[in-house]
C-alpha cells in the first residue's frame, strides 16, 4: 500500500492538470506558431511557465486504483501488476483468463 500523501498529492497534480490545461494549449500553440513576431512568442513562453509545474501533465503518475502502486500499471484495468493478479486469481475481474499451454 502506498503512503496516502503520494497518492493525495497525485490527485492534486490531476486535479491542477485538468484545470488548467486549457491556458496551457492556449499558450503552447502561440508559442509554436511560426506567423507570430518573436515577441508574443516569448511573452506566451513566459506566461507558460510562470505557470505551475504540477499543471503539466508529464507530471502526473498512473498509479494502482486499489493499492496506489506506482509501477507495474496496467491501464486497461487501472490497477497494478500484483492486484492484476490477485483478483484474475479469484475471478473478479471479468474476461480475465488465466493462461494455461
Amino acid at each position: 500500500m502506498a503512503k496516502k500523501s503520494s497518492v493525495e498529492k497525485n490527485n492534486r497534480r490531476m486535479r491542477m492538470i485538468k484545470s488548467s490545461s486549457s491556458k496551457r494549449a492556449a499558450l503552447k500553440k502561440v508559442v509554436m506558431s511560426k506567423d507570430l513576431s518573436f515577441e508574443d512568442r516569448l511573452e506566451a513562453q513566459i506566461k507558460l511557465a510562470e505557470m505551475p509545474r504540477n499543471s503539466s501533465s508529464v507530471r502526473h503518475r498512473n498509479r494502482c486504483g486499489l493499492t496506489g502502486r506506482p509501477r507495474g500499471y496496467y491501464r486497461k484495468f487501472n490497477l497494478s501488476r500484483i492486484a492484476v493478479r490477485e483478483l484474475g486469481n479469484f475471478g473478479q475481474i471479468p474476461g480475465l483468463v488465466k493462461a494455461s499451454w
